[in-house]
């Protein structure tokens, strides 16, 4: 007996019922046309995930029964299918004092226009990004439903992480495991998620299927990559990255029981480091812009390296022909900034304009000349600089309906190195969670390789070498006001992103006054992050949903 499989790897809209449930009936039909008999969709498929407090609206939970019932009737007529769809069951009772949530996280088993089954998610994550205690009731149940002979329990993907709900579905006479999913992509985080899938088919001794999301909802991404996994742990199957897609495994009943092999060659190998982080930016961008309806983007170039891998990633994720880059030199603006970003927009043809704000910049230092007299010129100054720059950007992006994407990184988002209503004045922050080192990394990545077919090799090279600076007054260096790049993100992974003390830092070779340095303006500069614009998480701490610190706050470690 051979069960063939599909999963559906799509990319949803959150709150678009009806586009989502489109797109589940097509691919549904598709798998079904080639030999599908089990097609599995990912997590919340109906709704998209997070669709966060939408949850708590009633409205909104109606409309996700509606969908559903339109994927069960469009698809009765294929005989013998069987739909996994993820959906929000249930709703929720308010009295005076409280809201009582009776809502579930479900995968409902679709077949011939019935629901022939159904599993509540049991495992409700509350950490980094997750906040799923907030909606949903942690499920007490089994979902085993048969297709074809072969027995499929259902996991919903946090429970697939413990052992007791796959020992549970097993116990139960389940043959394969289905795991629906919508796992936020962080740096590392694909062999992460296999290594703990290869515990668990070794735990409870049954094949997997990991069926994944894909695509870029606010802040976070879903990189898909879905894969199936034999009784023994092998990768038998893995979908692309970053991209929907169809991946079909067989299930194969034998003497010692289910096994699942590919349906063909389906076996994508992972990507390199700086690939997956180069498609998870694009992504993110192209997700942002498109699901949001922003046809073009705008961005300040500086002829630095920041705004130039912004300039790529962008480029990369909508066209060059819906960019507009605009050159603002200010009177500290070196010759060679000027020089590379002409380059650069020349190799990539998109639309390029320069407004000088030495004008803007005199008529404001003479408009506060009264106030400033007898004050030596100090950060004020070089912030005015930054704030000509937004308001610029601001008014041309009001004016053509064009998002600004602003060009700061990690490094400078932690320590504060960047303006409030300058710099950080934007739509979407495209790097906000990309350390300075890892800035470099990448251009360098993007000159070798042409993952999107532009044919070109996008930043001229004086941008990666030459030291950065933020040309705001003469001879100014990053490393003037920083650690060097190297230290400070070092401090930043450990501090920030991994919790280390601050002794343990200087413990393990780390200057003192370095670490004590980056952590008091950590901490100084947690008001300018709050007013930062939303931006693509690629590690397993940004600065927003997982780095939740008061402003006002006396705390010293």
């Amino acid at each position: 007996m051979t069960l063939q499989i599909c999963v559906a790897q799509l990319n949803f809209v959150v709150g678009d019922m009806p586009g989502n449930a489109r797109k589940i009936i097509d691919a549904a039909a598709q798998a079904y046309a080639e030999g599908a008999r089990l097609v599995i969709t990912p997590e919340l498929s109906i709704c998209g995930y997070a669709a966060e407090d939408l949850l708590l609206r009633p409205a909104f939970i109606d409309a996700c029964d509606d969908a559903l019932k339109t994927v069960a009737r469009e698809l009765a007529g294929l005989k013998g299918l069987h739909v996994v769809v993820g959906h929000p069951e249930g709703g929720g009772l308010r009295t005076r004092s409280v809201a009582v949530t009776r809502r579930h996280n479900r995968a409902s088993v679709l077949c011939e226009g019935q629901v022939v089954a159904h599993y509540d998610k049991r495992e409700l994550p509350n950490y980094q990004v997750f906040d799923e205690r907030r909606y949903f009731t942690p499920g007490e149940g089994v979902g085993v439903f048969e297709v074809e002979g072969v027995q499929v329990g259902l996991l919903i993907c946090e429970d697939a992480w413990f052992e007791e709900p796959a020992r549970l579905v097993r116990d139960a006479g389940a043959q394969l495991l289905a795991v629906l999913n919508a796992s936020p992509f962080h740096a590392g985080k694909g062999a992460e998620r296999e290594q703990r899938m290869r515990e668990r088919v070794a735990d409870c001794g049954l094949p997997l299927i990991y069926a994944h999301l894909v695509g870029g909802q606010d802040e976070v991404i879903f990189e898909g990559r879905s894969f199936a996994l034999s009784s023994q742990g092998q990768v038998v199957a893995r979908a692309e990255g970053f991209r929907e897609a169809r991946l079909s495994v067989q299930a194969q009943s034998g003497p010692s029981g289910v096994d699942l092999t590919a349906a063909g060659d389906a076996l994508v190998p992972l990507a390199t480091a700086d690939a997956e982080l180069w498609d998870a930016l694009v992504l993110g961008v192209r997700d942002y812009l498109g699901k949001n309806g922003f046809k073009q983007a705008i961005l300040g170039l500086s002829g630095g390296i920041d705004s130039a891998l912004v300039l790529a990633i962008a480029v990369d994720a909508i066209g060059a022909d819906k960019i507009h880059a605009v050159m603002m030199p200010s009177p500290y603006t070196a010759d060679i900034s000027w020089i590379d970003s002409r380059d650069m927009v020349k190799r990539l043809n998109v639309r390029y304009d320069e407004i000088a704000i030495a004008p803007l910049f005199d008529g404001f230092r003479q408009a506060l000349s009264s106030q400033f007299a007898g004050l030596k010129e100090d950060a004020t100054e070089e912030n005015i600089q930054a704030r000509i720059r937004g308001t610029l950007l601001m008014a041309l992006s009001n004016k053509t309906g064009a998002i600004v994407l602003t060009t700061g990184n990690k490094s400078e988002m932690a320590t504060g190195y960047c303006t409030l209503y300058g710099d950080m004045a934007g739509g979407f922050a495209v790097i906000k969670d990309v350390v300075k080192t890892r800035v470099f990394d990448l251009t360098r990545w993007r000159n070798l390789n042409d993952p999107y077919g532009t044919g070109k090799q996008p930043i001229p090279e004086r941008i990666i070498t030459r030291p950065p600076s933020a040309e705001l007054r003469p001879d100014q260096k990053d490393q003037d006001s920083l650690p060097e790049y190297e230290v400070l993100d070092a401090i930043i992974a450990r501090y920030m992103e991994n919790d280390e003390g601050v002794e343990a830092l200087i413990a393990d070779g780390f200057e003192r006054a370095d670490v004590e340095k980056v952590t008091r303006q950590i901490k100084l500069n947690e008001y300018k992050r709050r007013q930062s614009p939303v931006g693509i998480r690629v590690t397993h701490r940004s600065f927003g949903k997982d780095w939740r610190y008061p402003m006002t706050n006396k705390f010293r470690a």
